[in-house]
């Protein structure tokens, strides 16, 4: 089952990383909002925000938003390079998790936050991607159609434990279809995904041939 708002708000994921081997790892409340107020500080007060997402987020975003729609991002490209220890995996078999790694470029989708709900929203959202500072919150520019837009995305902190690097292709697939954690399966991970930018009219090929070696490691249903 995905993560849900409710989730996030007692902090479940928090709680379950607190009784592992990764509890020395966990950033404090303190860390957690200065990092939220460092990036906070280049945020106009009471202006909308507009947040960038790439996996997970386009089909469960769990901020409440004003709009969405596809977008192009330059100088990053979408890769599992994260293991996932606790949402879908474990720390003794972990899964995979989506990250922007540098270079290339991403299509993916960006939501507009009601200012009015700004530093909340991103609460929930620091709840979510930042417990481990795994991912690095950065201000990017984005195109959206003819538009370009400053937006809040997660890039992958390489310094971090949890980062992966660059794996090949069927040792993601095998890690994808072997690993479950506290939210699920790596594999419905990865299917959610790719139906997801499905549904928002961005198709990620690569991401869609490694659905397809998933698919047949785990065999017929």
């Amino acid at each position: 089952m995905p993560v849900t708002r409710a989730d996030l708000e007692q902090n479940r994921a928090r709680k379950a990383l607190a009784r592992s081997s990764l509890a020395p790892e966990l950033l404090s409340d303190e860390d957690l909002e200065a990092s939220l107020r460092r990036t906070l500080w280049r945020h106009t007060p009471g202006a909308d925000l507009w947040l960038f997402g790439y996996g997970s987020l386009v089909w469960n975003p769990s901020v409440r938003f004003l709009e969405r729609g596809p977008a192009m991002l330059h100088g990053y490209h979408r890769r599992f390079c994260l293991w996932s220890r606790i949402n879908r995996g474990t720390p003794e078999r972990p899964g995979l998790a989506l990250g922007l790694d540098s270079g290339g470029c991403c299509r993916g989708v960006v939501f507009r936050i009601p200012g009015a709900e700004v530093e909340a929203e991103l609460r929930i959202l620091w709840r979510r991607e930042m417990l481990m500072g795994s991912y690095l919150p950065r201000w990017v520019t984005v195109r959206r159609g003819g538009q370009r837009l400053t937006a809040l995305t997660f890039v992958i902190n390489r310094a971090a434990s949890g980062y992966a690097g660059r794996l090949g292709e069927n040792e993601v697939a095998a890690t994808l279809a072997d690993a479950e954690g506290l939210y699920g399966t790596g594999a419905e991970y990865l299917l959610r995904t790719v139906e997801g930018l499905n549904h928002c009219g961005i198709p990620d090929r690569r991401l869609e041939r490694l659905r397809n070696l998933v698919l047949a490691r785990l065999g017929p249903p």
